[in-house]
């Protein structure tokens, strides 16, 4: 090959993609992708621009986060220990009402900031004035695949701005910072939208060829609230009236009936399961060996900052192998390496971007994050992905590379000044509650 930009050598490397793991092993990145994955000893011939010794850690792909929302890290800590319904109607939605599209940025570059950290390359987020999140996915030189929310909740013209401004962003901002930047329609939620809404947001998505992110079957109040009134579950619901034909990111899907996952399955929607956040708000588990069973596709999401408290997808993969333990009575129903490919491959299907990431395969993008195993907690590693699930943490990240650019090396972010960023949040944030 000719000489490669990067060449990171001596790492145990996860490729994610069934060929099970590689000892010693290199990875060669030219302009921006994959170009070499194998042994060490079959690299000896590479030149590189950049050589990255990496003994001691293991080379995986950056992990994905399939449902979020970013600039919710400005309220991290306000709305605690509170149900749902009270959590959003009386701290959340009062508070987003004052939000500025300055206050979004500030908050998103430290949501960027708190990704690269813990080695998160990609995520999936839904919010308002969401064209500043771009830019801060831009700025910090990650990737997301962003939609503007549409909330209805009865006013019909608040819906049709709502509608009109994710329409506008998905226009101007797919394939937005050199296609980093991928974008949806985010109608919020089925309750929280009319059907003429819902429909017109499928066919547009349809036109636009996007796809869709909402929630669905979050809260079992909401769920009975949503059946008495239509005689349908969700589910249903969103089927009767076409809105699952498409590509399809659902949130949650925690209260589901056997029909419910049958139909999820043939529809090939896609499920982010939330564990942390249904568990602080006291939600339930989603049950997803029963959807795994049907071949539903399942990423991982941490929610917002807000409800998390963190966006740190190891924490994620770690609970959401023993919730699923705790919810089954069994603890074999979620083995470690199936987390970590919903964390990785099963998340990139999951937005669509599976041709591109996901997985340590030549040709693909090159995502990839180092993770340092020499310290206590990860010794001795007689399991790799036991290890990586159960004992790694997001400071365990070494090294973060998105589309072929080191972002974070030795623990240092290349992108973005940490201590500004933090601050400017923080002054935002204090800023925000007293308006």
């Amino acid at each position: 090959m000719e000489k490669a930009d990067i060449l990171i050598y001596g790492c145990t490397i996860l490729p994610m993609d069934d060929r099970g793991f590689i000892e010693d092993g290199a990875l060669a990145i030219k302009n921006g992708k994959i170009a070499f994955v194998g042994k060490s000893a079959s690299a000896t011939s590479i030149e590189a621009e950049i050589k990255i010794n990496a003994k001691g850690k293991i080379a995986m792909p950056g992990l994905i986060n399939c449902h979020t929302h970013v600039p919710m890290t400005l309220f991290r800590g306000i709305a605690e220990d509170q149900p749902l319904d009270t959590w959003l109607k009386e701290i959340i939605w009062p508070l987003e009402a004052k939000l500025r599209s300055e206050d979004v940025y500030a908050g998103a570059l430290l949501g960027c900031l708190e990704m690269i950290k813990s080695g998160t390359t990609c995520f999936a987020d839904m919010y308002f004035h969401e064209d500043t999140v771009a830019k801060a996915v831009e700025k910090s030189g990650l990737r997301g695949v962003l939609a503007e929310g549409i909330i209805e909740a009865g006013n019909t013209l608040l819906g049709e701005k709502m509608f009109k401004n994710s329409v506008n962003f998905a226009s101007r901002f797919n394939g937005y910072s050199n296609g980093r930047v991928k974008a949806l329609l985010g109608p919020h939620a089925a309750y929280s939208c009319s059907q003429d809404l819902l429909v017109k947001i499928g066919e547009e998505a349809s036109r636009l060829g996007v796809g869709v992110h909402t929630h669905l079957a979050e809260s079992k109040l909401m769920f009975r609230k949503f059946e008495r009134k239509h005689g349908l579950s969700e589910v249903e619901f969103l089927d009767r009236i076409g809105f699952l034909k498409g590509h399809v990111l659902a949130a949650h899907c925690i209260n589901l009936t056997k029909k419910d996952r049958r139909i999820l399955s043939e529809r090939g929607v896609n499920v982010a399961y939330v564990p942390v956040a249904n568990m602080k708000l006291g939600l339930g588990s989603a049950k997803i060996k029963d959807l795994v069973r049907l071949s539903v596709n399942v990423g991982l999401g941490t929610d917002g900052p807000t409800s998390n408290n963190t966006l740190d997808m190891f924490e994620t993969m770690k609970v959401a192998v023993l919730l699923q333990k705790l919810a089954y009575l069994n603890p074999t129903v979620l083995p470690a390496y199936e987390v970590l490919g919903m964390a990785t491959i099963n998340g990139a299907r999951a937005l669509g971007s599976d041709g591109n990431i996901g997985s340590l395969e030549v040709g693909k993008k090159a995502d990839i994050i180092l993770i340092d195993i020499s310290k206590p907690h990860m010794k001795p590693l007689h399991n790799i992905y036991a290890s990586i699930v159960y004992s790694a943490r997001g400071s365990d990240v070494d090294t973060v590379i998105v589309d072929g650019k080191i972002l974070m090396e030795n623990r240092q972010v290349k992108t973005l000044d940490e201590q500004a960023t933090m601050e400017k949040a923080e002054r935002t944030a204090f800023d925000l509650l007293s308006r």
